[in-house]
């Protein structure tokens, strides 16, 4: 495998306190050396990749991803799923077991690591589900799961209602030291609603959903979690109640630690209503308007004239997300929970479905947005360029913080660590287009936004996976 020096870049390194302009040498998929001496350290055939102006960090880790394979590959696959977490800036991603079949068994494990290593692009860590076929009736077999390699386990999609089922798993979990990720619902509060319960449920005559539907679930994780010493990690917070009781736990000590996806702590519930807009930053502040580009409706006014009259569109179900999309006060609570360390771990919760899928009435659409390739510029544009948290604790939730949860030797850029590597720019700016995503779905609600930060290059095991040059001429 051929040397790499990557050359004037700002290393951003939160796992060994690096934060500085530094050459970073590549070597048989390895750190070689990162500092000044790493050029004198480069073999003399060594190629060089000049990223001065740009940030260079451990690859970023994004643990919770869905690709949809097996069963479900008409969504996405371990392929184009790949490509977009390498498109994104992405170099792990942890696949959610609520496949076709689940990944209940080892069997299936190893089914997703022979895939991955045909056809992944990016490093793939499996979580296995907590119950057979993801039903909440009986406990998977964690101890196979464990023994066939997966890092966590997760009903994700499905929340285990059981309370006594949901201690086993975690007393268990705990024997076989893997955190248990749970995907916080309450049925019987959340029964049929689509959105969240507020304003603009009732304005748009859509069943509600309580953020209490969250919140009982969490306070039921922390309990559990004090109870029993097991780490449990709540996924795609969305309620500021939910923030409260995490902040609350993390005081005590519990093992109890949460995740936020940008879509929480970008959009509110008058998404739905098409009339909040898009996020534009103008180096101060951060703006809302929706649609960049909204259909204009020609309408006659009263002496005749003609008007023309933007029409923002309503009941779009790129905007249909589990846990929905909350009101501003939610959004400004995860927010802060992200600013003040509450929330450790940043994701996607990348969900791909089909056009036709999502191509129906708001009730009857499924749940979720992809959002490999979007999420790191939101993260940049909601919490780094607004002056929330800076570069660095930016980097530490998508790298130190996945890694330390899962148990994963990632997350850094020291001497002998795996030559996973992200370059960005997180001033460049660009237009996210439906036509250019790497991904085999396109329900996202962020086509034709301007956004700012960019991946530029994503390396993986010392191997470039993706540039922003070899996008440029493929195009």
């Amino acid at each position: 495998m051929a040397a790499l020096l990557l050359t004037g870049g700002r290393v951003v390194d939160p796992a060994n306190r690096l934060d500085a302009k530094a050459d970073v040498l590549i070597s048989a998929g390895k750190i070689a050396a990162v500092g000044a001496d790493a050029a004198k350290k480069a073999p003399r055939e060594v190629e060089r990749m000049d990223v001065s102006g740009l940030i260079v960090c451990p690859g970023l880790i994004d643990l919770h991803v869905h690709l949809r394979e097996p069963g479900q590959t008409a969504k996405e696959n371990i392929a184009t799923g790949t490509a977009a977490a390498a498109r994104g800036g992405f170099t792990s991603v942890v696949c959610m077991p609520n496949t076709s079949p689940a990944i209940d068994n080892a069997g299936t494990v190893a089914l997703i690591n022979e895939r991955a290593a045909q056809h992944g692009v990016v490093n793939v860590f499996v979580a296995g589900a907590i119950t057979k076929n993801i039903a909440g009736e009986e406990l998977a077999p964690i101890g196979s799961l464990k023994r066939a390699g997966v890092v966590a386990i997760t009903d994700d999609g499905h929340c285990v209602q059981n309370n006594e089922l949901m201690r086993r798993a975690l007393e268990y979990a705990k024997m076989f030291d893997l955190p248990v990720m749970d995907h916080c619902q309450d049925y019987s509060l959340v029964t049929d609603g689509v959105m969240h319960e507020g304003y603009w449920s009732i304005a748009l005559g859509l069943r509600g959903w309580p953020s209490a539907g969250e919140e009982m679930i969490v306070a039921r994780n922390i309990l559990l979690a004090e109870l029993t010493g097991a780490r449990v990690h709540c996924q795609h917070l969305s309620a500021a109640g939910s923030v409260a009781l995490l902040r609350e736990a993390k005081k005590r000590s519990v093992p109890i630690s949460g995740e936020a996806c940008p879509h929480h702590f970008t959009l509110t519930d008058a998404a739905v209503s098409g009339s909040e807009k898009f996020w534009a930053e103008d180096g101060k502040h951060i703006f809302r308007t929706l649609n960049p580009q909204p259909h204009v409706a020609s309408k006659q006014s009263e002496d005749g004239s003609t008007l023309n009259l933007p029409e923002w569109p309503a009941y779009d179900t790129n905007f249909k997300m589990n846990p929905p999309l909350r009101s501003a006060r939610d959004r400004e609570a995860i927010l802060d929970g992200l600013a003040d360390g509450t929330i450790e771990i940043l994701c996607s919760d990348h969900a791909p479905h089909c056009d036709y899928e999502k191509e129906v009435e708001f009730d009857y659409a499924p749940f979720g947005i992809v959002g490999l390739e979007t999420e790191l510029a939101l993260a940049l544009m909601q919490l780094v360029h607004a002056k929330r948290i800076s570069l660095p604790d930016l980097i530490v939730k998508y790298t130190v913080n996945p890694a330390r949860l899962l148990n994963l030797k990632k997350g850094t850029l020291g001497v002998g660590a795996d030559a996973d590597v992200t370059v960005f720019d997180p001033d460049r700016e660009w237009v996210f287009e439906r036509a250019e995503t790497a991904s085999k779905s396109s329900n996202s609600p962020f086509f034709g936004w301007k956004l700012k930060g960019r991946a530029v290059a994503t390396i993986v095991g010392g191997k470039k996976v993706w540039t922003e040059q070899s996008e440029a001429v493929a195009a």
